[in-house]
Order: C-alpha cells, then structure tokens, then sequence
C-alpha cells in the first residue's frame, strides 16, 4: 500500500484546479504551500492567525478529524468562512483523505495585523 494520496485544490473563482501528490502525515498547509496554492500561513501552523483557512463540500469535511475548539475560535475570525471551513494548518493527511477537495477562499484576513 502506498503512502502516497492525491490531494485536489479548487482557486479561488472556482475555475482551476491543481492536483497534487502528499504524503500520509502531511500538513495540508504544507501541501498547499509547495504546490503554489495562496495559503500564507502567517503563523506559520501555530493556530494563531486564520490565513490557511480552506473549504471543502459537505462529503469531504466529513472526512475530517472534528476541529478543536481553538481551531473554532480561530475560524469565527475569518473572512467568507462557512459551515465547512476549517484551517489548513490542523489537517494531517491519512489514507482516508485521498482525493479530497479543497477550496481557497475568496478572502483571507490576516490576524497578525490587528
């Protein structure tokens, strides 16, 4: 069995996807991040700011591990956020994940400039 998935990341007007190869245990953040995708991730993972805040549709958020409650809070604070939304940042890629579809926002607010 291979570590390998295959992780898909929907732009922001919805018109473009990229596929990308991860590796099980990787952040999605991380994932983003190499392939291009506009996540900044200003504090860098630490659930400090809401900058890799992503979307995905109702069957793929069901794939997901619950959010903390910190993550929550973390997310009231976002632009554009939805039932579905969660941070790049707290998702490790498992077996379970391959395929998953994530959708860039279109609006980030970045926190640390407050």
């Amino acid at each position: 069995m291979s570590d390998e998935l295959q992780v898909i990341f929907v732009s922001e007007d919805g018109e473009t996807e990229q596929k990308v190869s991860a590796s099980i245990g990787e952040r999605l953040l991380d994932v983003g991040q190499a392939a291009g995708q506009p996540l900044e991730g200003t504090c860098e993972g630490q659930m400090a700011c809401s900058t890799c805040h992503v979307i995905f549709s109702r069957e793929d958020f069901a794939r997901l591990p619950e959010p903390v409650e910190m993550e929550e809070d973390m997310l009231d604070l976002a632009t554009a956020v939805t039932p579905t939304s969660r941070l790049a940042c707290q998702i490790f890629l498992t077996k379970d994940m391959d395929g998953l579809k994530t959708h860039i926002p279109s609006e980030v607010r970045d926190m640390t400039g407050i």
